[in-house]
């Protein structure tokens, strides 16, 4: 046990880290958002991660760990690294800058962009594996067979050391905090802040945030046992298994851990887009979706998020948009039956024109309708500004004559 505790970093180490890797990362903006803080009740600190050079604060722990190989010669025949995206950019791209060559096996559901864009990097590029756990098996096996370093994402010392740069450079910018809510897959990140933060400053309350989908790190301080699941937006931790060292971290320094659905995930991407402009990944607004959930949790504490990264498949993105304006009452399907006769649909659209709503979707069922013989039944797919203007333009219907419905 002594030894294994020697193996974690300590506030000194994330300070070296911080000293070695200066002037490499961007020391990003730590700034409040007034606005969100307004709708969840708390002073909010937004950390902007994602606005390093491969859109992740994974570049910190990766290039921690890279310039200890190189100071101290362990990688002469180059490194290798397992990663869902975020880790592979931030190795690849510090190790092309460092003049290592790079190997990086990615699960096969990693999106295109992280892929090509590690790729773009130099890096060599293995796809494998349907979780990020059988990735890593065959990246050790790979490592083995070519006498390559390994870089772990999360279980390593000087990695964590790296990623614990954020919190010294929060409570810098904002001494105020008095908690931080964290994204946890591996634990890297969170273990790597709780380093830093708690040997300074012991009351700042420290909460882990994972998907429903992938509660590793729930299940094992809290020794539950909810399934582990297949996908999520977030994959930049959809890990299936913690690490030892984060583990321990966490268990000893984290104040707790909690989960949100995949919902409150897009909620929270959806919002940072619209109010604070930022784009983030799933992972990056999993901080903002915990205080969404739980709002009177924080209310009136001066809580610290990290978007810690915003590379997201731009499908996905247009997905949750859209799926947000469903939500919001913004894009809406309703039904609309009448007297099928020449002008009919004229009539439907003029109205719905005067009343500010704009028609992206036109549906006639004849056919597959319940009505009569002699009535149309009209799909209309509708822009309106919220719940409010949709119930508006149904009532001008309905004053028009016509039937009109929710779908």
């Amino acid at each position: 046990m002594l030894n294994e505790d020697a193996a974690l970093p300590t506030l000194a180490d994330v300070e070296a880290a911080a000293r070695r890797i200066a002037g490499q990362v961007l020391d990003t903006p730590c700034v409040e958002s007034r606005t969100l803080g307004e709708i969840v009740g708390a002073r909010i600190v937004l950390k902007f991660e994602n606005l390093q050079f491969t859109a992740s604060f994974k570049e910190r722990g990766a290039l921690n760990k890279l310039l200890a190989l190189v100071e101290s010669g362990a990688a002469p025949k180059g490194v290798i690294a397992a990663s869902a995206g975020n880790h592979a950019q931030g190795v690849a791209y510090h190790a092309q800058r460092l003049g290592l060559p790079a190997t990086i096996v990615m699960p096969t559901f990693t999106p295109g962009v992280k892929v090509e864009r590690t790729r773009g990097f130099g890096a060599e590029i293995v796809l494998h594996g349907d979780s990020f756990d059988a990735a890593r098996e065959h990246a050790l096996r790979l490592a083995d067979e070519r006498g390559l370093a390994f870089v772990h994402a999360f279980d390593d010392p000087l990695v964590i050391a790296g990623q614990g740069t954020i919190g010294l450079e929060m409570l810098r910018e904002q001494p105020d905090i008095d908690t931080l809510v964290i994204a946890v897959g591996g634990g890297g990140l969170i273990g790597g802040i709780a380093t830093a933060v708690k040997a300074q400053r012991p009351a700042v309350r420290i909460v882990g945030v994972q998907t429903v989908r992938f509660p590793g790190m729930v299940n094992a301080i809290k020794g539950t046992a909810y399934p582990v699941g297949t996908s999520t937006i977030a994959e930049g931790i959809a890990v299936g298994e913690p690490g030892r060292l984060t583990r321990r971290i966490v268990e000893r320094l984290v104040d707790d851990v909690v989960l949100v659905d995949e919902g409150d995930i897009e909620q929270a991407v959806l919002m940072l887009l619209e109010i604070e402009k930022t784009l983030v990944e799933g992972a990056g607004a999993a901080g903002l979706a915990a205080l969404l959930k739980e709002p009177g949790r924080y209310a009136g504490r001066n809580v610290g998020l990290v978007l810690c990264g915003g590379n997201i498949d731009p499908l996905l993105l247009a997905a949750i948009i859209e799926r947000g304006m469903v939500r919001a009452g913004r894009l809406a399907r309703i039904r609309v039956a009448a007297r099928d006769l020449p002008g009919t649909l004229a009539r439907i659209t003029s109205v719905v024109a005067e009343a500010g709503a704009n028609i992206d979707e036109v549906h006639h069922q004849r056919a597959f309708s319940a009505l009569s013989a002699q009535n149309v039944e009209i799909e209309l797919v509708l822009q309106t500004r919220h719940r409010q203007h949709l119930d508006a333009v149904l009532a001008a219907l309905r004053a028009a004559g016509f039937e009109a419905a929710r779908y």
